[in-house]
């Protein structure tokens, strides 16, 4: 542990060498120091040239406690975890979340070495159920994230985050399975998707296949959208990073807008009413 605060000192005196170290995490100025780190790091390497800055969204909301999040280039998301009474209160707090991840990010145990793989890759295993022979097979999903480790060593684990969500969306919507059945191995996919970010066509598309399930399967969208919204603000009160959470949530209330536009003269299930609810709540 005192290993590990020395090296935070030592990042913060070389991103931010204009702050007290120690003082960093009491600073309410903790904003203005977000944002501080991340153009600061643009202007050493270049990070994320294309992405923009960071970006703060507060949820509305009449009176306390607020919400808000604060995305970071190159796509990682985090929120205030503490009981928040005003809403500048929630933007520090979630910069401080943000802060403290983004300074930890720069560890040498964030960027995706050979070691590094090794150890994600046995975690993986543990958690499926799986082998250490799925590894090597890229049609299985340990052996898909074996592969997209691979494919960017040298990245920290911020910078892999894009992606990391993207396949994780794709597994959660089911698209990896439909595209096994059309013969592309996950490495086929995980290349493509590898080109593109996640931006609001590929939301669009994934929220057309919801509204697809949801004809086939009626409820199911209020269902996942329940536990998607339980999901969030779980992650987020344990200060967890919320990009995957906080992107379900997306896609299915984009998907809820357009069940709810579409005039449908059947008489309501209690799924249906439920439904109606949750596009009252949206």
């Amino acid at each position: 542990m005192d290993r590990t605060l020395e090296s935070l000192r030592h990042i913060i005196a070389q991103v931010l060498p204009h702050r007290d170290p120690a003082l960093v995490f009491k600073d309410l100025n903790v904003v203005s120091m977000l944002q501080e780190f991340w153009e600061s790091k643009q202007q050493q390497r270049a990070a994320f040239p294309s992405e923009g800055m960071v970006v703060y969204e507060s949820l509305p909301a009449p009176g306390p406690p607020f919400v808000s999040y604060v995305t970071l280039p190159g796509g990682s998301c985090f929120g205030n975890f503490q009981c928040c009474l005003s809403r500048a209160e929630a933007r520090r707090d979630a910069a401080k979340v943000a802060l403290i991840n983004s300074l930890f990010n720069e560890l040498p145990s964030r960027r995706i070495t050979k070691e590094f793989i090794m150890e994600s890759v046995q975690e993986a295993v543990a958690s499926t159920s799986g082998t250490l022979d799925d590894a090597d097979d890229p049609s299985t999903s340990v052996g898909a994230y074996h592969y997209m480790l691979e494919s960017n060593m040298g990245k920290t684990m911020l910078e892999f985050q894009e992606l990391m969500t993207i396949f994780q969306l794709l597994h959660w919507n089911g698209s990896l399975k439909a595209l096994r059945e059309t013969k592309c191995s996950r490495q086929e996919v995980i290349s493509y998707y590898s080109q593109y970010s996640l931006d609001e066509k590929m939301r669009s598309h994934m929220a057309l296949d919801w509204i697809m399930k949801e004809r086939e399967a009626p409820g199911i969208v209020s269902q996942e959208l329940r536990t998607a919204l339980r999901q969030l603000e779980e992650a987020r009160k344990a200060g967890q990073e919320l990009r995957f959470y906080k992107e379900k949530k997306e896609i299915l209330s984009l998907a809820l807008t357009q069940i709810c536009s579409d005039p449908d003269t059947s008489s309501p299930s209690d799924d249906q009413l439920g439904l109606t609810a949750l596009c009252s709540y949206h």
